[in-house]
């Protein structure tokens, strides 16, 4: 929301904040496998919606927010398993980046991601990940 804003977005930065924050909060912790959408990608469509001011009785902005959806679960799929939250958050701000300037024209700083917290999660997928500092 901060990148979008500050991107040029209009938005009302705060009460946006607010609301992903209470929208993201209900989205169970396992999703990813339980439900299968990881809240990353879940929280990439939210932010399309909330930008676009979506609700389920509209049509495009409805398309738009499920779409985004789609794009960010399809490359958290491609990458596979096992979880890991920072890969996917970061796989889903990437994914959004592109979505928004696609579908909105704003572009946002696109910078080069490496993850250092490979040695906190027992699962890490190493090399296969493309944030990989190992």
């Amino acid at each position: 929301m901060t990148a979008y804003k500050n991107s040029g977005g209009e938005i009302d930065l705060q009460s946006s904040l607010i609301e992903i924050m209470n929208r993201g909060k209900n989205v169970p912790g396992g999703a990813c496998g339980f439900c299968g959408a990881c809240g990353a990608g879940i929280s990439s469509g939210m932010f399309i919606s909330i930008i676009s001011k979506s609700t389920p009785l509209k049509n495009e902005t409805y398309a738009l927010s499920n779409k985004m959806t789609s794009k960010s679960l399809g490359n958290i799929g491609e990458i596979g398993g096992p979880r890991c939250c920072k890969r996917n958050s970061f796989l889903s701000i990437l994914t959004a980046i592109d979505f928004v300037d696609e579908h909105f024209g704003i572009k946002m700083e696109k910078s080069p991601i490496r993850c250092h917290y490979s040695a906190q999660n027992n699962q890490c997928i190493g090399k296969r990940c493309p944030f990989s500092a190992v």
